[in-house]
């Protein structure tokens, strides 16, 4: 069974959209349909956060409030969702929402424009209950760019909520939207506007079938990515497979000593269960984009979209990940390393699609990885690294050296990999290994770094790394 009708709760209301169009942003919707215009676009690709809304997604039973951009995400993907958007925060009587009246309280705001998007990124940390310390407060607003009042009077008024009562309109109507988003309809979505058509299957068979009938379809997940080619490009996406609503494909847990990941798994549920087994994999992922990009982006979209950047692939590869994929008859599995073939050219066939990765838990090895950029929130790395290596009786007994933004892929130091196996674990043997990275890659020069920067800076990572691991003590910088 399918259906040509998008559902989702809005002003405590059930909405139908019958048939919307499949490139049609949130941000516009809520703009143009809704007239709600608080809701702001500054870069229409994800990297300023004035467009932020709120959607309210059931969770075990509990509503589960996630910041995203609306102005990557299309009105589609609003199904079974809950959305908020600032002019809700105000209640009925005219009052303000805590979050506002904090942020007025501690003059949060000058021209305003960027206002908007603040206080919902804040009103998606309060009302999920998060701890309101300073790491948390920064991060809520990492994805949030203001460029006249500064950062201090939003933290401060970000930081005051911790004294506020949490119970605000949205407790008092907890029960009728759970049941609201409960009455949505739990089949397959087919639109079809114009000459476009948008799918969103609910099983890994139903997507198959889809695939057969439609065998070049452009697969949507997070869309980071994807979106881009409708806002910045000002194309259209004529067939779109939405994903996220697969839940086949959305799981994290352990099995043989392993981490399995569903394709469709946000980052942001990544990053929290991967900080048990490998806190710099936590770090890198918490510098990834913003929250509203985490709470969207998908590990597979990451690895399918092949960018020699992506902060979380060095990681991958450094790990010895492989990934599961779909073909057309037959699950295939093939390491990471063998998946990238060109500039943003993986192995992927037509019609095939990752169904999930397994990343190996290495007990006994040093992990350690490293993000250079030119802001430490919210930017793409001029060079990621990621080391992976167990010493026993100071001799390298393994070792797994992996960067990104040094080649047109992300991959594996082979030749300084080398070199370092069987060899005593001295930094002499590091000044040596360094000088083979020159024999491993050859960066280009970019608005981001020179080739020659990015070669001493792989380098001198990588003595980081050996010094980090024989004294056990971090040399950062905060």
């Amino acid at each position: 069974m399918s259906a040509n009708k998008v559902q989702f709760i809005y002003e405590n209301k059930l909405i139908e959209l019958e048939n919307p169009d499949p490139n049609q942003t949130i941000l516009n919707f809520i703009r143009e349909e809704l007239k709600k215009t608080g809701t702001k676009e500054g870069c229409a690709e994800g990297g300023c956060g004035a467009c932020t809304i709120v959607l309210g997604e059931l969770e075990n039973k509990k509503i589960k409030y996630k910041a995203i951009n609306s102005c990557i995400s299309f009105t589609p993907t609003l199904h079974g969702k809950q959305l908020i958007v600032v002019e809700n925060l105000v209640s009925k009587n005219g009052s303000y929402h805590p979050v506002q009246e904090a942020m007025a309280k501690y003059h949060a705001s000058q021209c305003g424009f960027c206002t908007p998007g603040f206080v919902m990124s804040i009103f998606a940390m309060y009302k999920n209950k998060n701890n309101k310390n300073e790491e948390n407060i920064k991060d809520a607003i990492s994805g949030n760019l203001c460029r006249c009042t500064g950062y201090r009077p939003i933290i401060d008024a970000a930081r005051s909520l911790k004294k506020k009562n949490s119970y605000d309109d949205f407790d008092r109507n907890n029960s009728k939207i759970i049941k609201l988003l409960k009455k949505i309809n739990n089949k397959n979505i087919i639109i079809k506007h114009k000459n476009k058509k948008y799918f969103a299957p609910k099983t890994v068979n139903e997507l198959k079938k889809i695939i057969q009938q439609n065998p070049n379809p452009n697969f949507l997940s997070g869309g980071t990515d994807l979106s881009l080619i409708v806002t910045k490009n000002r194309q259209e996406i004529k067939n779109i497979i939405y994903l996220n609503n697969i839940k086949e494909l959305n799981f994290i847990k352990i099995i043989n000593n392993e981490i399995n990941i569903g394709a469709t798994t946000p980052l942001i549920q990544v990053e929290q269960f991967i900080l048990k087994y490998y806190p710099d994999f936590n770090n890198i992922l918490r510098r990834y984009g913003s929250v509203q990009i985490r709470n969207v982006g998908t590990i597979g979209g990451n690895i399918a979209t092949a960018s020699p950047i992506g902060d979380t692939l060095p990681l991958l590869l450094s790990l010895n990940t492989r990934i599961l994929i779909q073909a057309k008859k037959r699950n295939k599995e093939i390491f990471l390393k063998d998946f990238f073939i060109g500039y943003r050219k993986t192995r992927l066939k037509t019609g095939e699609f990752i169904k999930s990765i397994k990343i190996p838990i290495y007990k006994n090895n040093k992990f350690k990885a490293y993000k250079i950029s030119k802001r430490f929130d919210d930017d793409i790395s001029s060079v990621c690294a990621s080391f992976n290596f167990r010493v026993k009786n100071q001799r390298i007994e393994d070792v797994f050296i992996a960067f990104g933004g040094m080649s047109e892929i992300p991959k594996r130091a082979v030749k300084c990999e080398k070199f370092l196996l069987n060899s005593k674990f001295s930094e002499d043997i590091f000044e040596k290994a360094k000088n083979l990275l020159k024999k491993d890659f050859n960066p280009i020069d970019d608005m981001r770094a020179s080739k020659q920067y990015r070669l001493e800076v792989a380098q001198n990572l990588l003595l980081k790394f050996f010094l980090e691991t024989k004294s056990n003590k971090l040399i950062r910088l905060s």
